[in-house]
């Protein structure tokens, strides 16, 4: 009898025949349908116009992300300076993969940008543009950063809200310490702050923390030996970025990061 790792690799050699077998029928037929295209009713024509839209959607995203993954510098895209003894590390899908579309103006409140990330504000004016661009430079370990370009604003509050992966808290304890690290520019220096927040049944607890924005790269810890999180109850987590008197001003994230640690015990 096969061992389980022969096993395994014997399954991904039918699934990539498969997939090749697939691919080649789908092709097949599609030079079918081209061919056949000019012979068909407005009815008809509609129908394979819609699917051919369809189609070229989802190819278009494979296009675009494999160019730009492969235009990017041959480093581990997904590289995380663990801290010692981390046995969680992450960076969010903004500084990690593309997100489409690549970038919004007139953000309105609660608008969503890619899968993890939603900005809230509440500013009627909605002079706010936010974008993802590709880092230019080998030495960053993101392969992307985030910029947010804040005109006229009258608000009392703008924020990024990040939602952390489930892993973030798995097996999460009061001897825990979560730890952000972020490069960040500004045009002109205002305060950050970054609150953890962890829901634990009907209540959440929210931990504050301000940026110390003296040189580009900062670092913040929450330590959550001083919160009241029930360790039994523990849902999800996620992350708020709240920017103090935002406008007229240019923010840019370069790379964010979050991970977690024991507590070291005294």
């Amino acid at each position: 009898m096969a061992n389980p790792q022969r096993r395994q690799a014997m399954r991904n050699n039918i699934d990539t025949l498969l997939d090749r077998l697939l691919l080649r029928r789908t092709r097949v037929r599609w030079q079918d349908m081209a061919e056949r295209a000019a012979r068909l009713d407005a009815d008809g024509l509609r129908e394979l116009r819609g699917s051919a839209r369809e189609l070229r959607r989802e190819l278009d995203q494979v296009l675009r992300v494999a160019e730009e993954q492969l235009a990017l510098p041959s480093t581990d895209l997904n590289a995380v300076r663990k801290p010692l003894m981390a046995d969680w590390a992450w960076r969010p899908e903004l500084w990690r993969d593309p997100v489409a579309p690549a970038g919004i103006a007139g953000v309105e409140n609660g608008a969503g940008f890619g899968s993890e990330a939603t900005i809230f504000h509440d500013c009627p004016l909605n002079e706010l543009a936010v974008r993802q661009y590709r880092n230019p430079r080998d030495a960053e370990l993101a392969p992307y950063s985030y910029r947010m370009d804040v005109f006229g604003f009258d608000g009392s509050f703008l924020s990024l809200v990040l939602n952390l992966p489930g892993e973030a808290v798995e097996g999460l304890t009061l001897g825990h310490v979560i730890r952000l690290d972020a490069a960040v520019e500004m045009e002109r220096p205002k305060k950050i702050f970054a609150r953890l927040n962890v829901r634990h049944g009907p209540n959440t607890e929210q931990i504050v923390r301000e940026l110390p924005l003296m040189s580009d790269e900062v670092m913040v810890e929450f330590d959550l030996a001083y919160s009241k999180m029930n360790e039994k109850r523990v849902e999800r987590a996620w992350l708020d970025l709240i920017f103090d008197e935002p406008a007229m001003n240019q923010i840019t994230l370069r790379d964010l990061t979050m991970s977690r640690r024991p507590r070291a015990e005294i």
